[in-house]
């Protein structure tokens, strides 16, 4: 209908490819740390690993939501969804912008100026889309697996996704036509989701804030985060369980039995 009316679409996902998480593509349960509340990133061997507290478990067989065997890492391209449109539209131009084609000199510009100038239908690409650009013909955007920032492995998901949407809708409709926003999502009560779909900032604020002062997540406590680089495995994770046990004595000594004590977790593996 859009395309048939000589209207733009444009389609995002906020990665290029693949996501650590692992989930049920039954019902979209993801496995998440117990203790630090971030999703589980896949390691070679079957194992779910957390990044902030190295805590580790196995990959399961079963959902433990819902019993299917349909658990996976969550996997998706820009170029699947490039080749997507165009075995469903034929007839429609399609753009791709994304790292891989925008690695030469001038090329994000020029992809930009040939969406502007109508020169293509569909712009299909990951988040830099969506920032701060005025196409007056765009009247459909889409949110494609918005799951993949939503379960990044880190407590800012959540307040990076509702950036993203709230920014995303505002490319929609900016002409003398209305504009639509579609999001895809196996979550689609998450407080994000909801917030980001009706603009309001203040209920997302206060969902966020409970979430933080329940985990202890900034801004509701400091949180001090030490990254060691090598390029031997094994030194590194030898010298950072000696940087937890020195920083546990030296704690012990300044804090003794004080309940303001800082809490250490780790040392775990950095997400990539």
């Amino acid at each position: 209908d859009r395309l048939s009316k000589k209207e733009q679409i444009m389609l995002f996902m906020n990665r290029r490819g693949l996501a650590g998480f692992v989930s049920c593509r039954q019902c979209g349960y993801v496995f998440k740390c117990p203790h630090c509340d971030v999703s589980l990133s896949e390691h070679i061997g079957g194992r779910l690993v957390c990044h902030y507290c190295g805590y580790e478990q196995r990959t399961p067989s079963v959902c433990p939501s819902c019993g299917s065997r349909y658990l996976s890492a969550f996997r998706a391209g820009t170029q699947q969804i490039e080749r997507a449109c165009q075995k469903m539209f034929p007839q429609a131009r399609v753009l791709r912008m994304d790292a891989d084609t925008t690695r030469t000199k001038n090329s994000y510009e020029k992809i930009l100026c040939a969406f502007a100038n109508f020169e293509a239908d569909i712009l299909v690409g990951t988040q830099m889309i969506v920032k701060g650009h005025d196409f007056p013909r765009v009247t459909l955007v889409s949110a494609l697996a918005a799951d993949l920032s939503l379960n990044v492995g880190d407590f800012h998901a959540a307040e990076r996704t509702f950036q993203l949407l709230t920014q995303a809708s505002g490319r929609a409709g900016r002409g003398s036509q209305p504009g639509t926003m579609v999001i895809q999502t196996y979550q689609p009560d998450h407080y994000a989701i909801l917030a980001s779909q009706k603009q309001d900032y203040e209920a997302f604020f206060t969902e966020e804030m409970e979430y933080r002062r329940i985990m202890m997540y900034p801004p509701v406590a400091h949180l001090l985060q030490i990254r060691i680089f090598t390029h031997q495995e094994e030194v590194g994770v030898s010298f950072a369980a000696k940087v937890r046990t020195t920083i546990e004595q030296r704690l012990q000594i300044l804090y003794n039995h004080s309940n303001d004590r800082p809490v250490v977790i780790g040392p775990a593996y950095a997400s990539v």
